[in-house]
C-alpha cells in the first residue's frame, strides 16, 4: 500500500537519522527506573533466600516485558495520547477511574518506599538523619521535574542509568561459582514451597508493573511535542518505519538493561548473603548493610550508591505516571515539557503524590495509619497485582483495535502473541499471589 494514500502532504518531514543516544529515550529510562529501591529489595530477597535458583526468572520475563512495553509505546506514538487518554476516549469511565485510582495509590506507596530507601542508603554511607535526607531527595526530585525542561531532564535521566552498573561491579567484586550460576540461569527450578512462589510472583510484579506502561506511552507523546519534525503516526504515517524501529531498539535496550541489573542484584545477594546464611532481607538498605562485612566496603558502597541513583530515576517515573494518568483521565493539559502554569493540575498531582509518599516515612504518620514502609510495600504489591492484569488486557485490545490504532493496529504475529502471553503470565502471577498470601 502507498504510505501516502489518503493523506495530504505533511508539513513535517520524516525525522532525520538519530545518534545512538538520541534513539534511546523512553524505553531506556523506563527500563532503568524498573530497578528502583523497592525492586532492589525484591531481587535482594530472592538472592538471599534462594541463592541462584531464581536467576532464570529474569531471562524468562525479558521478552514478556519487551513486548508489553513496546506495545504501550506504540499506542502513545500512533495516537499522540497516553494509555489513560485512550481508555477515556474509547472505553467506559467505569473502567478508567478505578484503574487510575488504584494506579495512583500504588505509585504513591511505592514513592514513599523509594524515597525512604534513598534516605537510609545515604545514612549508611555518611551517617546522619535518614528522614532529613529523604526530605532532601523528595525536594530535589520535585525541583528537577517542575523547573527543568523535559529535553534537558530526560537527557540527565539517560546518563543517570549508568549508575545501575554499580550492581554489576558489586557482583564481580565477590567470589562467584559460575557453574552454579549457569545452572540457575538456564534451568528453571520449581518448588512447592509457598514462599518460593510468593518470591517468584514478587519478581514478576516488580518487573512488569502498571506504572511502566503509562509512563512509556506518555513519554512517546512528550517526544512528539518536543521534536518539531515528528508527529503522531495517525497524522504522519510516513514516519512509522523509522519510529517503530526506534521504539523497538529503545525498548529492547532498556528492558535488557533492567533485567541484566536485576540478574546481577540476585547474583550479588546469592553469592554473599545466601552463602553466609542470611536469608531474610526486608529492604534495599538492609541488603547494602548486610553486604558490608561479607563483601567489603567497595561492594557495600556501590550497592548503596545504586539505591540512591535508581531512586532518583524512579521517583520522577512513579510521580509522573500518576500525574499523566489523572491528567489524561480528566482532560487536563499534561506533560513535563509544559511550564507549571500551563499544566497546573498535572504538576499539582505530581507534587502531591511525591509529598504524600514522603509523609509515609514520618513515624507520626505511620502510627496514625498503622502502616510501616514494609507493610505499605506489601499492600502496593497486591494493588499492582490487581491492576496489572486488566490494564494489560485493555492495552492488548486497544493495540488490536482499528478504531484506536487505525492502519497501525498490530496484526496476529509474534509481538501480539508475546503480549498476550505476558498478560496470561501476569494473571497466573496475580492468582498465585493471592493463593500464597499468609492468613
Amino acid at each position: 500500500m502507498n504510505a501516502h494514500a489518503g493523506h495530504p502532504p505533511s508539513e513535517h518531514p520524516t525525522p532525520i537519522k538519530k545518534t545512538l543516544l538520541e534513539r534511546l529515550g523512553p524505553g531506556l529510562i523506563t527500563g532503568a527506573s524498573d530497578d528502583d529501591p523497592s525492586g532492589i529489595a525484591t531481587y535482594s530477597q530472592a538472592g538471599a533466600a534462594y541463592g541462584f535458583t531464581l536467576l532464570w526468572t529474569v531471562v524468562f520475563s525479558w521478552p514478556l516485558m519487551c513486548a508489553i512495553q513496546e506495545i504501550s509505546a506504540r499506542i502513545g506514538r500512533v495516537t499522540g495520547r497516553g494509555i489513560a487518554g485512550n481508555i477515556r476516549r474509547y472505553y467506559s469511565a467505569w473502567l478508567l477511574y478505578p484503574v487510575v485510582v488504584l494506579l495512583v495509590l500504588a505509585n504513591t506507596i511505592n514513592l514513599g518506599a523509594d524515597i525512604g530507601a534513598m534516605g537510609s542508603a545515604l545514612q549508611l554511607l555518611i551517617g546522619g538523619p535518614a528522614l532529613l535526607y529523604a526530605i532532601g531527595f523528595a525536594i530535589l526530585c520535585l525541583v528537577l521535574e517542575v523547573f527543568i525542561s523535559y529535553q534537558r531532564y530526560s537527557h540527565y535521566l539517560k546518563w543517570l542509568t549508568l549508575v545501575l552498573f554499580s550492581y554489576v561491579l558489586a557482583a564481580f567484586s565477590v567470589k562467584i561459582h559460575w557453574g552454579t550460576v549457569a545452572v540457575g540461569t538456564l534451568i528453571p527450578t520449581f518448588s512447592r514451597n509457598g514462599q518460593y512462589w510468593a518470591t517468584f510472583v514478587a519478581i514478576l510484579g516488580t518487573t512488569i508493573s502498571p506504572y511502566l506502561f503509562f509512563w512509556q506511552a506518555s513519554q512517546e507523546t512528550e517526544e512528539i511535542r518536543d521534536h518539531l519534525d515528528e508527529s503522531a503516526l495517525a497524522k504522519e504515517p510516513t514516519q512509522a518505519r523509522v519510529q517503530f524501529g526506534r521504539i523497538r531498539f529503545d525498548t529492547v535496550t532498556g528492558m535488557f538493561l533492567s533485567n541484566t541489573i536485576a540478574f546481577f542484584i540476585i547474583l550479588a545477594a546469592g553469592a554473599t548473603l545466601h552463602a553466609h546464611g542470611i536469608t531474610d532481607v526486608q529492604t534495599a538498605d538492609q541488603a547494602a548493610e548486610a553486604l558490608r562485612p561479607l563483601a567489603g566496603r567497595f561492594a557495600f558502597t556501590l550497592f548503596a550508591l545504586g539505591i540512591i541513583g535508581t531512586g532518583l530515576l524512579a521517583v520522577p517515573v512513579l510521580a509522573g505516571s500518576a500525574a499523566y494518568a489523572i491528567g489524561e483521565a480528566l482532560k487536563w493539559r499534561t506533560g513535563l515539557d509544559r511550564k507549571p502554569l500551563e499544566a497546573k493540575g498535572f504538576y499539582a498531582v505530581l507534587t502531591t503524590a511525591t509529598l504524600i509518599g514522603l509523609a509515609i516515612n514520618f513515624p507520626e504518620v505511620q502510627r496514625l495509619i498503622h502502616v510501616t514502609p514494609m507493610k505499605a510495600l506489601f499492600i502496593c504489591a497486591i494493588i499492582n497485582g490487581v491492576v496489572a492484569v486488566p490494564i494489560m488486557v485493555v492495552v492488548m485490545l486497544m493495540v488490536s483495535n482499528g478504531k484506536v490504532m487505525g492502519r497501525f493496529k498490530i496484526p496476529p504475529g509474534m509481538l501480539r502473541n508475546i503480549g498476550w502471553a505476558a498478560t496470561f503470565v501476569m494473571l497466573l502471577a496475580a492468582t498465585g499471589m493471592f493463593l500464597t498470601l499468609k492468613t
